[in-house]
């Protein structure tokens, strides 16, 4: 497969090795970060074809616009309208129930700077689609990036995120500067009972 051959050129030549667990054994929402550049595409994308995951990606509609939408379509790429994050999320879930299957990469915590909690629609996606969440990692301090472990959310918040900063604790991306500590704005209401879909 030509995109394999791509990706294993990549490693050939890139700085950056690939540490990684077994991709998943099923479609799951997977994790990148920290996500503190846009050059993180491409270690997605070198990840994605050397594990064979069929993944896709969210990108503003903006990114689809005139001869870019084709590619950016056949890369894996979802146009969305990021104004309202709830459609994002309902149209996502749609997909999954319908039947696609693929595995969805999402980026949290973004590229700008000022952030301060992640977003928390990668958790809702794999709540209400009941898929498990993949830990892809990118970690400057060693050039390495890959797949972390996969878990099952619990619809616990704090719990499940404390998974989930266990695992980014150690990590830097490409701008340490920006990056986000993984804590969503959905921890700071009273601790209750579960959450379900």
């Amino acid at each position: 497969m030509l995109s394999r051959l791509i990706a294993r050129l990549y490693w050939s030549l890139s700085r950056w090795r690939l540490v990684s667990e077994p991709a998943p054994t099923r479609p799951s929402v997977l994790i990148g970060a920290p996500h503190t550049s846009n050059w993180d595409f491409v270690l997605m994308l070198a990840i994605a074809w050397t594990l064979r995951i069929d993944v896709r990606w969210l990108g503003k509609k903006s990114l689809f616009r005139g001869w870019r939408g084709g590619l950016m379509r056949r890369l894996g790429g979802i146009p969305v309208d990021r104004s309202d994050p709830s459609r994002v999320v309902a149209e996502v879930v749609n997909r999954i129930r319908s039947g696609e299957v693929f595995s969805l990469v999402v980026t949290p915590d973004g590229t700008r700077s000022g952030h301060t909690h992640w977003k928390s629609g990668f958790y809702r996606i794999a709540r209400e689609t009941g898929m498990p969440v993949t830990l892809g990692h990118v970690d400057r301090t060693t050039m390495t990036t890959g797949l972390g472990p996969t878990l099952e959310l619990t619809g616990d918040v704090t719990a499940d995120m404390d998974r989930i900063r266990d695992f980014y604790a150690d990590k830097a991306g490409l701008r340490p500067e920006h990056r986000v500590e993984p804590r969503l704005r959905e921890e700071q209401a009273p601790r209750t009972s579960p959450v379900t879909p």
